[in-house]
């Protein structure tokens, strides 16, 4: 890895239930650039892991869930200053076990949250992008996110600069 460029692969998984997502609320740990927001469960990539080894483990060590039925939604760039971050988005509506909800090994607290109500949490601005592509069941998506801080200062759709106007709409199917 290019220590000037770093680049990281992480993954990302919605797990839903009669019409909520499972939230986790990073709370516990700490010099946490998600802290205080609300996201999915999922983690870095360890060596050697794909993207599916990487979103099964990462569930079932946050969430004592082993996954069952999930999909792959889209493909999420973050460019973090100097840092480039590759996001697999998954959701999952298939699992066994037991959810397991202990803040320590949660990074936070794990919630059930009405799908409505995700985007009025503290979450980042590009996560509302995708949660409107999934709420609009895109097959597939590319979302390029550019931040400064925690400013979102650029969003790209499949290669097309999204302007502000409609990163703030309700939809984002053609024509807005």
């Amino acid at each position: 890895m290019n220590a000037e460029f770093p680049m990281l692969n992480t993954t990302l998984c919605y797990l839903e239930q009669g019409g909520k997502w499972l939230m986790l609320h990073r709370v516990t740990k700490k010099n946490d650039m998600n802290h205080d927001k609300w996201i999915g469960v999922g983690g870095k990539f360890e060596r050697f892991e794909s993207p599916e080894d990487c979103l099964l483990r990462e569930v079932r060590e946050e969430t004592g869930l082993t996954l069952t039925n999930y999909r792959l939604r889209g493909i999420v760039t973050f460019l973090l200053g100097s840092l480039t971050e590759y996001m697999f988005l998954y959701t999952a509506d298939g699992w066994t076990g037991e959810l397991v909800k202990d803040a320590a090994r949660n990074e936070g607290v794990l919630e059930w949250v009405p799908k409505g109500e995700v985007e009025a949490l503290p979450v980042w601005e590009g996560d509302k992008i995708f949660f409107r592509l999934l709420k609009e069941d895109r097959p597939f998506f590319s979302l390029k996110l550019k931040y400064e801080g925690d400013d979102l200062t650029e969003a790209v759709l499949d290669g097309k600069l999204l302007p502000s106007s409609l990163r703030d709409a309700t939809s984002l199917k053609e024509g807005g």
